[in-house]
């Protein structure tokens, strides 16, 4: 049984039991618990219309180790074959983060950088640099190395959508938005993914972006030169989309609400300033 009230569900159940589910969207966080949940039900799962993100193929490869009849993770249907037996003990290496890495690679391409980012699967990245490369960027991969260096002054891209993997992630929209505002001409990004995924924006104004926004949609007018300013991170990526910004930015940028960028980076600000950023966290 479940209910919710107050914008939280209060869910019990006295024996979890497998079944077929259909998604409306696919949703990795739905996809991914699902999985988990039907491990320990009675019976077979199978996820329909399931998410397709290198982060459910990594899970499954972790709940096989663990001794788990999962499969099809990578298409969009997953099925798990419950199992009330104890799991294996296992050691696994999570995949490297695609969304740290894309967001790297946008600061080199901001700064007119140079950067060689280690140990990431460019297979996950393809779009990102696809689109990269649209903007003015030289890409190379070599194995599991990328080597980034950004042009002089950005090009526009025509059209980007955010769609789930293997599209665009929305989860690089918001730096794409930072890299995009310095760009020569103009550029359009449709977010289709999540409502409400614009709130840097508005601190970009006040950097001096100039950005048109209606409904899902931005427009991208591209401007010479960001101004630094105080901007406050809203949510993960549109933070780290401001430290982006503030890379290129003229002056000095103080970004406060940092607790949002932490939940996505590890010492963004040590890793930022071994490649030469001239920024700090000041408590």
């Amino acid at each position: 049984m479940h209910d919710a009230h107050h914008g939280f569900l209060y869910c019990e159940v006295d024996k979890i039991r497998g079944c077929e589910i259909q998604l409306d969207f696919p949703s990795v966080g739905a996809t991914e618990n699902i999985m988990l949940t039907a491990v320990f039900a009675e019976g077979d799962t199978v996820i329909r219309h399931a998410a397709k993100e290198p982060e459910i193929v990594d899970l499954q490869k972790f709940l096989v180790q663990m001794g788990v009849d999962v499969s099809g993770a990578g298409t969009s249907t997953i099925r798990i074959r419950g199992k009330n037996k104890k799991l294996n003990n296992v050691e696994h290496t999570v995949i490297p983060d695609r969304i740290v890495a894309g967001t790297y690679m946008v600061a080199a391409g901001i700064t007119g950088g140079d950067l060689n980012l280690r140990n990431v699967t460019a297979e996950h990245l393809m779009s990102v640099i696809s689109y990269l490369r649209e903007a003015g960027c030289r890409v190379n991969i070599k194995k599991n190395n990328i080597h980034v260096s950004g042009p002089t002054r950005p090009r526009a891209v025509d059209i980007i959508r955010t769609l789930p993997y293997p599209g665009f992630p929305t989860d690089m929209q918001s730096q794409f938005v930072s890299l995009l505002s310095v760009a020569r001409g103009t550029s359009i990004i449709v977010e289709t993914i999540f409502e409400n995924r614009f709130k840097h924006v508005e601190e970009l104004l006040r950097m001096g972006a100039d950005i048109k926004l209606e409904g899902r949609l931005a427009l991208i007018k591209g401007v010479k030169m960001l101004t630094g300013a105080q901007v406050v991170a809203r949510d993960l990526r549109g933070g780290a989309a401001l430290i982006i910004a503030a890379l290129a930015a003229e002056g000095t940028t103080v970004i406060s609400g940092t607790k949002h960028i932490d939940r996505g980076y590890e010492d963004i600000e040590k890793k930022l300033s071994l490649v030469g950023a001239v920024i700090r966290r000041e408590e």
